[in-house]
């Protein structure tokens, strides 16, 4: 019997990744003729495909597979997401990204909780879980974006330093007002003490686990693993998120940092030999590219339409006071205590643009949801209400706000050449 049940859970991961495959390639080859954002197909094809519509592919039924390719999908992408910020121009913006990490959230869940509070008549601290729960940006959804789009590195580093440390954060305030909602206690000193170690902890362990492995694959002499580079480079994901959660950390943090150690290592005066640093690139960028049809394909088959079809209106409202009130007050405060950065106008009218949700406010949906708080089809509604309109409107309009605000890289270069 068990044999039985293995052979099918098998046969499920083989049925689930074959049908993303096959989507995915399809859909991200019609990206590229439509010049739109692949994500946004792929997220309206999981809805197409998924119980929704045609129930092909039902990940409900496979929560193990489901949370499997979830977790390290969004893990991988946040990884190579650290690879590409740069730990200078990090340091020059380490205030504003602190801020925003932290503040940002706090002020996001802030004003929409109260909204949603007033438009829902929830109970306060299920309407301030409620905003908490959309209060983070999405690395997964924003570093494929900014792949495609080519923004001033400044901005760039800010957004995505920004969405990889503010998951941690909005994940531990979901769980402190998760504590709150369900037992009616609530400790600020204990949600701050699990903030800190949540963060710290994580950070420690990708440090560690960033530089080890990147030692072992560099050209020191120790650097015996060099020509299983791409082999490494995945264990940097595994074993970082691992270690972090098992020590009570923040996985995402630990893999964000690794990827930042592993994409500054001439800092630290390693180097990896041209063959294999190909073979890790070209090994990243097809991970990448499926780990992101993945998540947003499984995204889509996770939306409710009945559900939606009852809230959609009010979920509107929460996602327009989210992208048009929450988030431009989280960047306006957040980026007031950064002099140093002297942040123009237009930079920060873009960064109040750029907030895409996706896969960790879907995830800490998808734990109210199986715990069936009061209110929960309320939350699940706005969630995937504000994943669907951030995509398909904020995302898709990344490059064409970005050329209005004058915030390409590219234009920054043809400008200096006319010069």
């Amino acid at each position: 019997m068990g044999s039985t049940v293995e052979t099918i859970a098998a046969n499920n991961l083989i049925l689930i990744f074959s049908t993303i495959g096959i989507t995915g390639i399809v859909l991200g080859r019609v990206s590229e003729i439509l010049k739109i954002p692949d994500v946004i197909l792929y997220l309206i094809a999981g809805i197409v495909i998924g119980p929704a519509v045609l129930n092909i592919l039902s990940i409900q039924s496979f929560p193990v597979e489901n949370n499997l390719i979830l977790t390290f999908g969004s893990a991988f992408i946040l990884f190579e997401g650290g690879k590409e910020i740069n730990l200078r121009v990090l340091n020059k913006v380490k205030i504003s990204v602190g801020m925003l990490s932290t503040v940002g959230v706090v002020v996001s869940a802030v004003v929409v909780g109260f909204v949603s509070q007033k438009v829902f008549g929830l109970p306060i601290m299920t309407a301030l879980l409620l905003g908490s729960v959309i209060a983070s940006t999405d690395p997964a959804a924003l570093i494929p974006v900014f792949k495609q789009v080519i923004i001033k590195d400044k901005i760039k580093q800010t957004v995505v330093s920004e969405s990889a440390f503010n998951d941690a954060v909005g994940a531990i305030l979901v769980s402190a007002l998760l504590g709150v909602v369900s037992s009616g206690e609530f400790s600020a000193m204990d949600s701050i003490k699990e903030l800190v170690v949540s963060a710290g902890v994580g950070i420690l362990v990708g440090v560690v686990i960033g530089y080890v492995l990147t030692v072992f694959i560099s050209d020191k002499k120790i650097g015996v693993f060099h020509s299983y580079a791409p082999i490494v480079s995945i264990l940097q994901v595994a074993l970082s998120y691992e270690i972090a959660v098992a020590l009570g950390g923040s996985g995402y943090m630990a893999v964000f940092i690794a990827g930042l150690i592993c994409g500054n290592k001439k800092l630290f005066g390693l180097w990896i030999p041209e063959y294999d640093f190909q073979s890790i690139h070209h090994c990243s960028e097809n991970l990448s590219t499926m780990s992101r049809m993945a998540i947003f394909v499984i995204l889509g088959t996770q939306v409710d339409l009945g559900v939606l079809s009852k809230y959609w209106a009010p979920a509107l409202l929460i996602v327009l006071v989210l992208m048009f009130v929450a988030r431009p007050l989280s960047v306006l405060v957040s980026t007031a205590f950064d002099k140093n950065c002297k942040w123009t106008f237009k930079e920060l009218l873009f960064m109040m643009w750029v907030r895409e949700t996706g896969v960790i406010p879907a995830a800490l949906s998808g734990i109210i949801v199986s715990m069936k708080l009061p209110g929960y089809e309320i939350i699940s509604s706005v969630v995937f209400m504000t994943i669907l309109v951030t995509l398909i409107v904020q995302a898709s309009t990344t490059k064409m706000v970005a050329k209005k605000l004058g915030v390409l890289e590219e234009e920054k270069k043809e400008l200096s050449q006319v010069v």
